[in-house]
């Protein structure tokens, strides 16, 4: 089973290119971020020609993610749990940042929770040092806090599952060319990094780190400056393995080339095989 990531930047500017890069590489499974769409307004027929059920959760020209999938879906659900009171002046989170489903493999089945984890910057701080209460920082940091509770249930189960897309986080220096550059951002802060470190002590295996150790490996790539051109990227968009997913895990690899095509997304897409 091959399951890809990939935050296009926009359903509706991307269209053509995700098509391309779907009969391109093939994926049973592709998890979709930023499609900037309402549901209804999603162009699901292009996917569904291809043979792809479409699954989405989608959000007026912000946020927003998806699941298209060859094989079957079993169980969709949308929205991370815990989110009551997390949204805005002590609002709901109603931003469309999750999706959840079930895929029926030859051999097993697989949850797969697909994520697009909030940027939170401006990182504002109190004079302490904590994240101003309500900012867009302390969003992300809670929202961290969640995706951690939603694994644990998920572990509880021991069934295969991964959590994938962009987690708008930097883990190491060696995921970015320029560290330095990143050093007070929220991508990068070591509340951010902290947060993700207690997810993947939880036992998920970084499915990249295990099949491709290579220098200079980077998943995003600014628009500015030519940064594709120089590699001065950063790797953000991750996949996160179940022990029970992680012992079937074949590959894993970062389709770059892409960056490269007409009107890019300043995401690639990212994938594992499983023999699952």
């Amino acid at each position: 089973m091959k399951i890809a990531s990939f935050n296009i930047n926009g359903i509706k500017a991307r269209a053509e290119a995700l098509k391309d890069w779907l009969k391109e590489a093939e994926p049973d499974v592709a998890i979709l971020q930023e499609i900037k769409s309402i549901d209804e307004n999603f162009p699901r027929e292009l996917f569904e020609d291809m043979g792809y059920t479409v699954e989405t959760h989608g959000q007026k020209s912000f946020n927003g993610v998806a699941l298209l999938s060859k094989l079957p879906l079993e169980d969709v659900t949308r929205g991370l749990p815990g989110g009551e009171g997390m949204g805005r002046e002590g609002a709901d989170d109603i931003e469309a940042r999750y999706i959840e489903a079930t895929v029926i493999g030859a051999k097993d089945s697989l949850r797969i929770c697909g994520l697009y984890l909030p940027n939170g910057n401006p990182v504002d701080l109190q004079s302490d040092g904590t994240p101003v209460p309500g900012s867009k920082y302390d969003f992300k940091l809670k929202w961290f806090d969640r995706l951690t509770a939603r694994a644990k249930e998920l572990l509880a189960a021991e069934e295969p599952f991964l959590m994938a897309g962009d987690y708008n986080l930097i883990p190491q220096p060696e995921d970015a060319k320029r560290p330095e550059a990143w050093k007070d951002d929220a991508l990068f802060r070591l509340e951010s990094r902290a947060k993700y470190r207690t997810l993947t002590s939880l036992g998920l295996t970084d499915a990249l780190r295990v099949r491709n150790t290579a220098p200079e490996t980077y998943t995003f790539w600014d628009y500015q400056a030519g940064a594709f051109d120089r590699n001065d990227g950063i790797r953000i968009d991750h996949f996160l393995l179940s022990p029970q997913a992680a012992d079937h895990l074949v590959d894993c690899q970062i389709d770059a080339y892409t960056r490269a095509k007409a009107k890019p997304s300043d995401h690639v897409p990212i994938w594992v095989e499983l023999d699952i």
